[in-house]
């Protein structure tokens, strides 16, 4: 499947997308990952998001060689931090697989990564805080209809508010 930049209102669907892309991991990947979560806006209900699930392999840390190259013989690239520490992303490159599976963004992380921590207090705080959610809905919506045709633009400006509730999550959690 291929998508183009776009948005839109939360799909229930994206849950049955995330479980067939954690179960095509798991056949391959189970003795080896810790967990598999699914991150991102698509993993928080009455989100608006890019229809294109995010997805954090969990290792520890001495099976990333095995994992890596696992993932190399089903077609996917490593490609780095991509400038995030502690979250190796991957792309998918066989194009006959891309089309049996949903769009998807491969990330692995260690099972101790900050990042990783991020991505699950971000997804949990959101699910938590409709007014939150509700919130970055709209500034999505917003910079979406002002900026469609510059996704970069668009990612930008969407950063930052993630940014800031973020912190707030962050904040909450050093709380409890």
């Amino acid at each position: 499947m291929t998508y183009e930049f776009k948005i839109e209102e939360y799909n229930p669907e994206w849950g049955e997308w995330f479980a067939q892309l954690r179960k095509y991991f798991d056949n391959y990947l189970s003795n080896l990952v810790i967990c598999i979560e699914h991150v991102g806006s698509t993993a928080i209900p009455n989100m608006v998001a890019k229809p294109i699930i995010d997805i954090d392999i969990v290792i520890k840390k001495e099976y990333w060689k095995e994992v890596k190259t696992k993932l190399e013989e089903r077609g996917y690239i490593h490609q780095g931090d991509l400038g995030i520490e502690e979250r190796e992303a991957f792309k998918l490159l066989n194009e006959e697989l891309k089309q049996s599976l949903p769009p998807h963004h491969l990330y692995v992380c260690n099972e101790d990564s900050k990042e990783l921590k991020c991505h699950i207090i971000f997804r949990d705080f959101l699910r938590n805080n409709p007014k939150e959610l509700n919130k970055l809905c709209k500034i999505k919506n917003k910079l979406y209809k002002k900026i469609s045709d510059n996704k970069e633009a668009y990612i930008e400006g969407k950063d930052l508010a993630v940014k800031q509730i973020l912190r707030k999550a962050l904040k909450e959690q050093d709380n409890v």
